[in-house]
């Protein structure tokens, strides 16, 4: 058994033990990916992004609170936790290379191999929406941004985020044009109804596949490795960005808890005042058009990746400020956070239990609002299991998995 290592405050150095804030800010991000996820294991595909796509009359119509959900949503989760994320396991990466001394690389190597097997396993069984093994892609390209200095990564993370701009504006670009020069009935605009918008045909087939036995989907989803191995190339440019804006707080010393409160509230005030405007704009640009799927995907997936990152800064400065003392919510979501691998991992299962064929089959049967409700389950789990499990073991059970795995390659 291994005992917990001790939190000291998060000004301590982080050779003496643990930084409370910064494991406080993985649990924030594992706990917040939960509010995006929980859409994806319950509705079909074009509903993450679109809410007309799919309704509890199952022909697209919503109520309310399905629109009020889905405005939070955009505005303060979606894409924000997941931005986090990548910047806390860039985070990690940094401070085990420069744990390993000369040479960092063969284990790196090595812990990038295991986890992109780990998120595979992930894709296959559980999630289609698995971050990991876009995390591990993007992880073998550190040894290129290890050696820079803190101004040099936040540079290369406003240039990457510059890249997916241009790359997501060129692919996704011409249905946007063709809505609004009103080129009804292109194929470019039929492709982005099928992909953000409300097709009947599509739908119908996603309901089909969202209800499917555990050995079909597994058939299924392996037979599409090829093709997400490309959608995970397109999104390396943004997924790598927030991995070296992580890196860059890490070395200017905002994730070490060395800035000083009023510092962190400041850069938080300022991301926040940039940040919620915008992206309160861009939901009222998709409600004034009747969220056209032409529009909706850019938006989602291209146009609000600057903000979305701006925000994750935002939650980050605030994590780092307010959760530095040693107070009981900090010290569990602390806990969530030293076994955010394992939690991440689990939430799909027990989202899988809830919503597939061999669970309780909700998939497509609940509106945004109640997928929403029914995501405080594994939330629920988190905050109450990850306590008793670290003060017992020390480790998550995914964690030591991680780290076994890797110790063998390397």
């Amino acid at each position: 058994m291994t005992a917990p290592a001790p939190y000291p405050s998060a000004m301590t150095p982080l050779v003496s033990g643990r930084i409370l804030a910064l494991d406080a800010l993985r649990g924030v991000a594992v706990i917040g990916i939960v509010g995006m996820n929980v859409l994806a294991f319950a509705l079909p595909g074009p509903a993450y992004y679109n809410p007309l796509a799919y309704g509890p009359n199952h022909a697209g119509g919503v109520g309310p609170a399905d629109y009020w959900v889905w405005l939070a949503s955009f505005v303060f989760v979606e894409d924000k936790f997941r931005t986090l994320f990548a910047m806390l396991f860039g985070v990690g990466c940094l401070i085990l290379i420069e744990r390993a001394g000369a040479s960092p690389w063969r284990a790196h190597y090595a812990r990038m191999l295991v986890l992109f097997a780990i998120g595979l396993v992930h894709a296959t069984l559980l999630a289609s929406n698995d971050v990991l093994r876009a995390y591990a892609m993007a992880g073998l390209f550190l040894p290129l941004l290890a050696g820079l200095s803190a101004q040099g990564l936040v540079s290369v993370a406003l240039g990457l985020v510059m890249v997916h701009l241009a790359l997501g504006l060129t692919a996704l670009g011409p249905p946007l044009v063709a809505f609004h020069v009103k080129h009804l009935g292109s194929d470019a605009l039929l492709w982005a109804e099928r992909q953000f918008g409300h097709d009947a045909a599509t739908i119908a087939v996603l309901l089909e596949q969202g209800r499917e036995g555990l050995g079909e989907r597994v058939v299924r989803r392996t037979l599409g490795i090829p093709g997400q191995i490309g959608t995970l190339v397109a999104a390396l440019p943004l997924n790598l960005a927030a991995i070296a804006l992580g890196m860059g707080l890490w070395r200017a010393g905002m994730l070490k808890g060395e800035w000083r409160t009023f510092r962190l509230q400041r850069v938080a005030g300022i991301a926040a005042l940039v940040a919620l405007p915008s992206l309160l704009l861009l939901a009222a640009w998709q409600v004034a058009e009747g969220f056209p799927a032409a529009l909706v995907g850019p938006v989602a997936l291209v146009i609000s990746a600057p903000f979305d990152m701006l925000l994750a800064l935002s939650y980050a400065a605030l994590a780092m400020a307010f959760l530095s003392k040693d107070s009981g919510l900090a010290r569990r979501l602390g806990m969530v956070g030293r076994m955010s691998l394992s939690n991440y991992l689990m939430t799909s299962v027990i989202l899988s239990a809830i919503f597939t064929g061999w669970g309780l089959a909700l998939f497509g049967e609940v509106t945004r609002w109640q997928a929403v409700v029914l995501g405080l389950v594994p939330v629920a789990g988190m905050l109450l299991w990850s306590p008793l499990w670290v003060a017992r073991f020390g480790q998550g059970p995914f964690e030591r998995l991680w780290r076994a795995g890797a110790r063998l390659f390397a």
